[in-house]
């Protein structure tokens, strides 16, 4: 599964926010640019984007051998690993509301 580049330049007011008609960061959804996302929140989100990847190559693997048994273990460590990235997310309020909902 190929990630698609961001779709522009990062802006303090491209972050957050939960609909079109979002006029900048929000006290209660949302962050600037220079609060939350910096390099220590970056490397977060890349390791669980690396977890949530080797995740689903395994359960991929699992389900092209055919291999029931280790395919449930997998779909659970994948649903596991996607549940801790949006958790992530949202204690960071940069989900929508209710987003994160398993």
């Amino acid at each position: 599964m190929r990630r698609r580049p961001f779709p522009g330049p990062l802006r303090s007011d491209s972050v957050g926010g939960s609909g079109a008609d979002h006029q900048g960061p929000s006290p209660t959804r949302g962050v600037p640019l220079n609060g939350v996302v910096d390099d220590g929140f970056l490397s977060r989100y890349r390791e669980l984007l690396d977890a949530e990847d080797a995740a689903f190559d395994e359960l991929e693997h699992a389900v092209e051998e055919g291999d029931r048994e280790h395919y449930e273990l997998d779909l659970a460590t994948w649903k596991d690993t996607v549940a801790r990235r949006l958790q992530f997310l949202d204690r960071h309020d940069l989900l929508p509301a209710g987003a994160a909902t398993s």
